[in-house]
């Protein structure tokens, strides 16, 4: 007999696949589409992700938190302006262990691997299987979000992030570091646990400088990162290869819709999570806290549910698209506002910014409030 599946996860990643372990708990039988270069490998072996409690929570209750080694705790974050502006934050101020968590992405993606593994409800497919509903969790690039008719509407930005690991001849100290430069972003994310020396490297930097400085040699690319970094944390040694990808703001129109039915039976219905969805600029490190967001609040809604309504109901799937929308609308917002703020080179604006730096930094109440946030404590 044919297998039959209640839901089908589009995209095999990180949100795909925690999508796919809180279903499984809810008793309904998901066939997991596995997406296969979704990402690249250059890519995967360069990335880390700045996770707060709240995806930490979610990751933890099913037993997908990585180890210390690979999860370092951020005990405080350093914002650097272009002139003399500067913010801190620190974890022990806001009366919790860690700010945020940076997570190594190969790390996580193993544990949770292995869980799906031994999840008897989950089956990893290779092509898409016929269920009640589909989730697409294919990525930004998501061929089946245009198969069904879901607009993707994106604002490019003229910058490049640049992605590697570095070395350091300083120990991080497990401090989150973040440059605003007059031609682009730098963050400095610690790994390696509270006595690492090595950091992960995101850099956006203008569109026309990417390509000039993926050719560098990696001891004149290292010596960049220091001096954009301040010398910070001494001597940089690249350790990693370098991968690079266009930044955009972008957001779907249409989270769900319904699907003919199979051989005329029963309704069937899609939606999106994760950056098939939407996508920020990763200036806050917010972008796969959004996506397990999404994948808590789809399972959520349809745990939820009356016991004679399908998953496939398309009133629960505008519940869910209604609710994720409202909590995407501030984050866009805040990163899109730097973004435009900060790649402005004009004498007046730099002022200003970093006179509202300063502001911002004297005032408690505002900073406090932003950390919450940040952290995913509402």
């Amino acid at each position: 007999m044919a297998q039959t599946f209640d839901i089908c996860i589009r995209g095999g990643g990180i949100v795909g696949k925690t999508l796919a372990l809180l279903l499984a708990r809810e008793r309904l039988k998901v066939a997991l589409v596995a997406v296969p270069g979704a990402a690249g490998p250059a890519l995967s072996d360069v990335r880390a992700y700045a996770l707060n409690a709240a995806s930490r929570q979610l990751l933890e209750s099913l037993r997908s938190w990585p180890d210390a080694e690979h999860a370092t705790a951020v005990r405080s974050m350093h914002v650097q302006g272009d002139q003399d502006g500067a913010v801190h934050f620190d974890a022990a101020t806001q009366g919790v262990d860690a700010l945020t968590w940076i997570v190594d992405v190969p790390a996580l993606e193993a544990r949770l691997a292995e869980a799906v593994r031994y999840q008897p409800q989950v089956e990893v497919v290779a092509a898409p299987a016929p269920a009640a509903l589909t989730v697409v969790c294919e990525g930004r690039a998501s061929s089946t979000r245009e198969e069904f008719g879901a607009t993707f509407h994106v604002t490019p930005y003229p910058q490049h992030a640049i992605a590697t690991r570095l070395q350091c001849e300083r120990p991080h100290g497990q401090v989150a570091r973040q440059w605003f430069l007059p031609d682009g972003i730098l963050a400095f994310l610690p790994l390696g646990g509270p006595q690492g020396h090595s950091v992960a490297v995101v850099w956006s930097v203008p569109q026309g400088e990417a390509a000039a400085l993926l050719a560098l040699p990696p001891e004149d690319f290292a010596q960049r990162l220091g001096e954009a970094s301040q010398h910070a944390l001494g001597t940089l040694t690249l350790s990693a290869e370098r991968a690079a990808w266009p930044l955009q703001l972008a957001r779907a129109d249409r989270w769900c819709g319904s699907l003919p039915p199979a051989g005329g039976k029963a309704a069937r219905s899609w939606v999106l999570a994760g950056d098939a969805a939407h996508n920020v600029h990763p200036l806050a490190g917010q972008g796969l806290n959004l996506g397990l967001a999404d994948a808590q609040a789809l399972a959520r809604v349809l745990h939820g549910r009356d016991y004679w309504r399908s998953v496939a109901d398309l009133r629960l799937l505008r519940q869910y698209e209604r609710e994720r929308k409202a909590a995407l609308v501030p984050m866009g917002l805040a990163t899109d506002g730097l973004q435009q703020l900060f790649s402005r080179p004009e004498g007046a604006l730099q002022s200003l910014r970093n006179w509202g730096m300063k502001g911002f930094e004297r005032s408690n109440l505002l900073k406090n409030f932003v950390a919450r946030q940040a952290m995913g404590n509402y």
